[in-house]
């Protein structure tokens, strides 16, 4: 299983030369602009999703403005911060940002925007301000992106704000800000476990929290309150998961997604993630080994079942947090879910045969099988190349060489996908001839982003 998989995509080597281009993207745009430090996230920062296989996660973090505990000497901290104190009255996982200290900076100013009276003499910042402060900017900026259809604005989820860029790509923005929650993070580094390892642990306390404007559903202050949160230090534990993990970590995601079908996010990824995260915490590593993948795909299904029914699972980095409060889940649809992975538990090995991308690499020949996925990858990292390369183009000579030289290769690569699977389809001479003559663009180009997907 973990070798089919490996041809797939999931392997180690392929999430590692993932995640290295989104970290190289990120530093080019970092250092062209100041304003903010930008961070993929999700599962493009874990390297476990191909381009267009699911949403583009970005974290944009204001560089001027941090957010700081109770207590925290402000002499410790850059005169040239904004400071914003953080009040815990306020759900486990979630707080309230009450102004701390100005300054004039670009970040103040977004800031200042967005604060109210608390009706104690304090300023709050407000989430719900601050979301919309936002939503208001891209509906100026890319105004003339919306005119030609190139960027479809959609509804707001939870703290990001997403849209569709030419059709395809789905791109989902969070505006948060740095948040120094030491108290949180020694809390969790000082928890008894087998994993991570003492180094892994101290990086994700140096990467430190973030939070984001959103609060919880269930509080009547949410549109005072901000969510916390550990994205980079979470992709860094993500990454850090064994390969053989890591890969019952995507078959999880593929029968969330394809299987159960939540239709308003009453179970997401983000549970998914929580549950391998505890699981690599209570378990030696030496036992996530690939004669185990079963063992431990029916394990995460036994935990997603004991959330669905009790509606309750805890966050790994904050337990106190439940990630199923007011999930919108009904008792109709916990009933279905919970006889469904039930199911799916009894059926063993044969769980697999449900997901279509699996189902068909088992019944592909393998050499096929081998030389697709080649040509798949390069495709990927080709595409990967070009995001990150062309921002540092200097010239528009360069741009051209460079963007001419990569979707030469694209087109290539395509184009042999194309003939092989029209040979072995035995479709006739004169199709073949049309697709070595470039005559039909439009259906290679469909079959480009067929295999981003």
């Amino acid at each position: 299983m973990c070798s089919l998989m490996t041809m797939l995509g999931y392997g180690e080597e392929i999430r590692r030369r993932r995640t290295d281009k989104y970290r190289d993207t990120d530093m080019v745009i970092n250092s062209a602009q100041s304003l903010f430090t930008v961070n993929t996230a999700g599962s493009k920062a874990e390297g476990l999703t191909c381009p267009l296989e699911s949403d583009v996660d970005c974290l944009f973090v204001l560089n001027d403005v941090l957010c700081v505990e109770s207590g925290t000497s402000l002499r410790t901290v850059q005169d040239d911060k904004y400071l914003l104190r953080i009040d815990m009255r306020a759900p486990p996982g979630y707080c309230k940002l009450l102004q701390e200290r100005e300054t004039q900076t670009m970040g103040s100013y977004l800031v200042q925007e967005s604060l109210c009276d608390n009706g104690y003499g304090e300023k709050n910042l407000s989430s719900a301000l601050w979301i919309n402060l936002w939503i208001n900017f891209f509906k100026w900026f890319s105004l003339p992106l919306l005119w030609n259809n190139s960027i479809v604005n959609c509804e707001i989820a939870g703290p990001s704000i997403p849209d569709i860029r030419g059709g395809k790509v789905h791109n989902d923005k969070v505006f948060g800000l740095r948040c120094h929650c030491n108290s949180i993070l020694q809390r969790w580094a000082a928890r008894p476990r087998h994993w991570p390892s003492k180094d892994i642990i101290a990086k994700v306390v140096s990467l430190g929290a973030y939070v984001t404007p959103v609060g919880s559903k269930e509080s009547e202050y949410k549109h005072m309150e901000w969510r916390i949160c550990f994205n980079t230090g979470e992709a860094e534990l993500v990454n850090n998961l064994t390969d053989t993990h890591a890969k019952v970590y995507v078959i999880l995601r593929m029968i969330l997604k394809e299987i159960i079908k939540p239709e308003n996010k009453e179970i997401t990824s983000f549970v998914l993630k929580n549950i391998v995260l505890w699981q690599a915490e209570k378990t030696p590593r030496t036992e996530f080994r690939a004669g185990r993948f079963f063992h431990w795909l029916h394990d995460g299904l036994k935990e997603l079942k004991t959330a669905i029914e009790n509606r309750h699972f805890r966050y790994y980095m904050i337990p106190e947090r439940n990630l199923m409060a007011a999930c919108g889940l009904d008792d109709a649809l916990q009933s279905k879910w919970v006889a469904d992975i039930t199911d799916m538990m009894e059926e063993g090995h044969k769980v697999i045969l449900r997901l279509e991308k699996i189902r068909k690499a088992i019944v592909a020949s393998p050499e096929p099988m081998l030389w697709f996925s080649k040509n798949k990858i390069e495709l990927e990292m080709l595409e990967l190349e070009l995001f990150t390369r062309v921002r540092q183009c200097k010239t528009l000579t360069d741009y051209n060489i460079f963007t001419n030289a990569i979707r030469r290769r694209k087109f290539e690569i395509v184009r042999e996908v194309k003939v092989r699977m029209t040979l072995e389809g035995g479709s006739s001479h004169d199709e073949l001839n049309a697709l070595l003559d470039v005559e039909c663009w439009l259906d290679l180009q469909d079959l480009w982003f067929r295999l981003l997907e």
